[in-house]
């Protein structure tokens, strides 16, 4: 009898003692810190301070200017567009609360469309390689809506809004001067043939003139 009362008593303590640690781990679980939102900074050209966005604030303007960069390859090319072809600058730094984790250099106005430089040297020590990406065409409009001061642009020639100067010249993207161009074109075609046709005609006429002379 008293053996069959040790054992429930070592039963009883050994439920007991997982019970309070289901309770410590489940008490410490609930007590831990949650991950800090995401963020980011722009600085560049024309901002005095750096623009700070932070995710639980601006869920949408964060998301859109990380797309700008979450899509790049681990190698890019080695060299850019001239420095001179490059246009204004913007720093962009990718942030786990106050922690900078990841950082890009964006180029909306680049000629030839938006490049991103991503440095082989990134805040968190990760190891990555230095390169040069084509960006996005909305480059240009995602940044100005979070608040960078660029000139609104409502198009491009692929479509959509982003950075870059145009492909074409301006002019070529008119239809009306392309039209008045080919009837032109098309006039001055018509004009030759007919005066190619009057030279022929007066010739075979004066030959036909010249051998009926011969012929009397």
């Amino acid at each position: 009898m008293v053996r069959h009362m040790r054992r429930l008593a070592a039963v009883l303590a050994g439920t007991l003692a997982v019970a309070l640690l289901s309770l410590g781990t489940a008490g410490s679980a609930s007590a831990a810190p949650k991950p800090a939102p995401a963020g980011v900074d722009i600085s560049g050209t024309g901002l005095s301070a750096p623009l700070r966005l932070h995710a639980d604030k601006e869920p949408a303007l964060v998301g859109a200017v990380i797309d700008q960069v979450n899509f790049l390859a681990r190698t890019g090319m080695p060299t850019g567009p001239k420095a001179a072809n490059l246009g204004p600058k913007y720093t962009v730094v990718v942030l786990a609360g106050e922690t900078p984790k990841q950082t890009y250099d964006l180029y909306p106005k680049a000629i030839g469309g938006p490049r991103v430089f991503r440095p082989a040297k990134q805040p968190d020590g990760r190891k990555t390689s230095a390169g040069w990406f084509l960006g996005r065409l909305s480059m240009s409009e995602t940044l100005r809506t979070a608040g960078v001061p660029l000139e609104r642009q409502f198009d491009t020639v692929s479509g959509g809004a982003g950075g870059g100067e145009r492909v074409l010249p301006e002019d070529t993207l008119d239809p009306a001067k392309d039209l008045d161009e080919a009837l032109g074109d098309l006039q001055r075609l018509l004009l030759l043939n007919v005066g190619v046709m009057l030279t022929i005609t007066v010739g075979l006429a004066g030959i036909a003139l010249l051998i009926r002379r011969r012929t009397r």
